[in-house]
């Protein structure tokens, strides 16, 4: 990269060449571009470290950036962990988080072309969001994505990406990569390896259809495959997802990349081609464009791409071949602006004061505020904010690393619980104490691997002596980044390789609960998590449990004033939380039955979609289609909801369909949400369009379909036969309609 400014420029300088005429289609300057390109300068452009050619003025380029809740580089900023981001259940706020990342990736990328220096993750294509289904509670990194809810996850994937993108008619402000395509969810130690089987039924109902709007509607132009195979095909060779779904069915135009070492996993991992040139070449054929191979390190020889040339000596690949992906993955560097002047790149000049800005701050701290979810309260909460004394405990309270979850940049400033609950409580004595050395060295365990011993169960006395006497002890416990993740090695009891084998709460943790509640005073538990936790023994102890999530950067503000009662609580849960892990399936398990609150026949602790609030809502007045609703059409759904109690606060109104007996058909589907503001006493008339795909199942064969017979409608602030208030009515519908794929 380090001749991106002087390579252009001489080439600019020469006779013009089309693909350096702005005037012309993306897609015939890309072309024009890549014809003038020898066999070794075609195959170093195929890897995410793409080498530069002087001769034709194209800079290198490394196509490896993220920006999961935030650019991953330092002084960006840093929004809640997206498990956060699916409990807001709020799609506008999102898009409005994805417009500021994509301003500040710009900012970052202007910044290292001025130094002419670029250190990783400087690009303008961002390997985000993480839309996978967070199937099951154990996998490690279903912190990264928006829940376990396909509908939920495509809502939130369609904000964010169009965001990122940009609604320019000629330039993307940024590239979006929903990923990793598809069927990935752990465990984390096989994925290198493993194969997955699926039926089409449980792929179309749960696993793609994020996907789907993801390029159908938001129109992302990039999508990353994944590591693992899936029915005897790896994710990036796999002809049903790349080539029936991806760019048959769903008409998808732009590139697409591999995660990290996928292709070479098709070799090494899978054994599906007997050399990694014939891997390689199968990857290219059935639709990869760029591989993912080096990361962390410049590379200094051919090893990346020197498999891509083999192929084409050993006869395995065309020189068109190699044309096919280049034209895709050039045509993406036009839209971005690559080859034009900066005068004409409406995103070229943003300022640096964009770079985490009072604003985008302030918007941080909206995301945290909306994802705290009150999974308990007994009265306790909101806790006055003077004259009362605080004992604070657990050592996740006086971090800050943990509020940032992973795949995250340093911003210039977080703001611990501790900190938050000073300047919240200003006029208050909080005595914190971290009363247990678990968790306590930054947010990294120290292994133990022969399990917990006695003086890990043991609380200190000092914790327990402010406990007595303060009036309201508030324990901020949980899990980190640093137990659950990316494939990593954690040796403690219920964690292994990233994924959990437990969802309990580890046992130092759970005792020091326990010595807190001994004290007899007011007892509030903080989580810190990126998946669900089984806190059965709070669940029936405490006096209220606030989750928190990864919240960001103004995690501990929010956490501060959700206490407080400056922000009233309306997170929503984005995933089951089980009470125990006998209450699922077996990980390795793809099958959906017994998996989410769409297929799960049991009692959870707490259910899909719940979250309690300071204010109390009713509803009221439903009203769902009289006649009979010909298969195909729309079908409107309104209902009025009212803050029936005494503060103002949002509620989100939830519509859930039950299907007609047929085989396949879910228990339940949220099909729409709406997250309202009401102030004490208003009332909302909220309305529901439902398009023929908000009404449609998966038969069991596996074909979308709007199946004839009577629908259950429920809309309230949770799921019907829960906690929740909701109001239910019924509607018809004849004729069946199988819909595109």
């Amino acid at each position: 990269m380090l001749c991106a400014a002087t390579c252009l420029l001489a080439a600019q300088k020469a006779a013009k060449p089309d693909y350096l005429n702005p005037a012309l289609q993306p897609e015939q300057r890309a072309a024009d571009l890549v014809h003038r390109m020898t066999l070794q300068e075609k195959a170093t452009q195929l890897v995410n470290q793409a080498r530069a050619i002087p001769r034709l003025g194209v800079p290198a380029y490394d196509w490896w950036s993220e920006s999961l809740h935030g650019v991953a580089v330092d002084g960006t900023t840093e929004f809640p962990e997206p498990i956060g981001l699916g409990a807001t259940f709020d799609p506008a706020a999102i898009h409005n988080m994805a417009i500021d990342i994509s301003i500040e990736a710009r900012v970052v990328h202007a910044q290292a072309v001025r130094r002419g220096t670029f250190p990783f993750q400087r690009g303008l294509d961002f390997w985000a969001p993480n839309i996978n289904i967070f199937r099951d509670p154990r996998w490690g990194r279903g912190q990264e994505t928006y829940g376990e809810d396909p509908f939920l996850t495509g809502r939130m994937a369609v904000a964010f990406v169009t965001g990122m993108q940009g609604d320019n008619p000629h330039y993307y402000r940024v590239i979006s990569t929903p990923k990793h395509f598809a069927v990935h969810s752990g465990p984390e130690p096989a994925r290198h390896t493993m194969d997955v089987t699926v039926s089409k039924h449980d792929e179309l109902d749960t696993y793609l259809p994020a996907f789907r709007a993801a390029v159908v509607e938001a129109k992302a132009d990039s999508v990353m495959c994944a590591y693992n195979s899936i029915n005897g095909q790896p994710a990036c060779t796999n002809e049903f997802l790349l080539d029936d779904q991806l760019r048959g069915k769903w008409a998808f135009q732009g590139y697409v990349v591999s995660d990290c070492g996928a292709v070479r996993n098709i070799f090494d991992g899978h054994h599906y081609e007997p050399t990694q040139a014939q891997a390689s070449a199968i990857s290219l054929q059935r639709g990869m464009d760029n591989e993912c191979i080096d990361f962390n390190t410049k590379v200094t020889d051919d090893h990346d791409y020197k498999p891509y040339l083999d192929a084409v000596e050993e006869g395995y690949l065309k020189e068109s071949d190699l044309d096919r992906a280049l034209i895709r993955l050039f045509t993406a560097r036009m839209k971005l602006g690559m080859f034009d002047p900066p005068s004409m790149v409406p995103y070229a000049k943003i300022p640096e004061s964009e770079l985490n800005s009072p604003a985008h701050r302030a918007l941080a701290l909206q995301l945290a505020n909306e994802s705290m979810t009150l999974l308990k309260n007994d009265g306790v909460l909101p806790l006055k904010t003077s004259g009362v004394k605080i004992a604070l405990v657990g050592p996740l309270a006086n971090q800050t690393e943990v509020l940032l979850g992973n795949y995250n940049g340093i911003p210039t400033y977080t703001v611990s619980i501790l900190e938050g609950l000073r300047k919240e409580f200003a006029g208050d004595k909080i005595q914190y104490l971290p009363g247990t050395d678990f968790l306590a060295h930054g947010s990294r365990p120290d292994p133990r691997p022969n399990g917990w011993t006695e003086a890990d169960l043991t609380p200190d006395s000092a914790a327990l002596e402010a406990a007595k006497n303060a009036d309201v002890v508030i324990a901020v416990v949980g899990i980190t980044s640093h137990l659950e993740g990316e494939e990593m090695k954690v040796d403690e009891p219920g964690f292994r390789g990233g994924d959990r084998t437990s969802l309990d709460m580890p046992a130092p943790e759970e005792a020091l609960l326990k010595s807190m509640a001994s004290a007899g005073k007011p007892l509030v538990v903080v989580l810190t998590n990126g998946s669900a936790l089984a806190v059965n023994w709070a669940n029936e102890h405490a006096n209220a449990i606030l989750d928190a999530w990864y919240p960001g950067e103004e995690g501990g503000t929010a956490v501060a004033e959700t206490l407080s009662g400056r922000n009233n609580p309306a997170g929503r849960l984005p995933v089951t939380f089980y009470k125990s892990v006998d209450q699922l399936p077996p990980f390795d398990d793809y099958a959906m039955k017994g998996r989410t609150y769409r297929y799960f026949e049991g009692q959870p602790l707490y259910a899909f979609g719940y979250g309690l609030s300071y204010t109390t809502f009713s509803y009221s007045k439903l009203t769902v289609p009289e006649s009979t609703v010909q298969a195909g059409s729309p079908a409107a759904v309104e209902a009025t909801v009212t803050n029936t109690g005494h503060r103002a606060g949002d509620e989100v109104a939830q519509l859930y369909l039950s299907f007609p007996n047929v085989p396949g058909a879910p228990l339940r589907a949220l099909r729409a949400f709406r997250r309202v503001h009401l102030a004490p006493g208003a009332s909302e008339r909220v309305r529901f369009e439902l398009d023929p795909r908000a009404m449609s199942m998966v038969t069991e064969a596996g074909e979308p379909t709007v199946a004839a017979g009577e629908y259950t409608v429920s809309v309230g602030g949770g799921q019907p036969d829960t906690s929740a208030q909701v109001v239910t009515g019924h509607f018809t519908v004849s004729g069946t309609v199988t819909l595109p794929e």
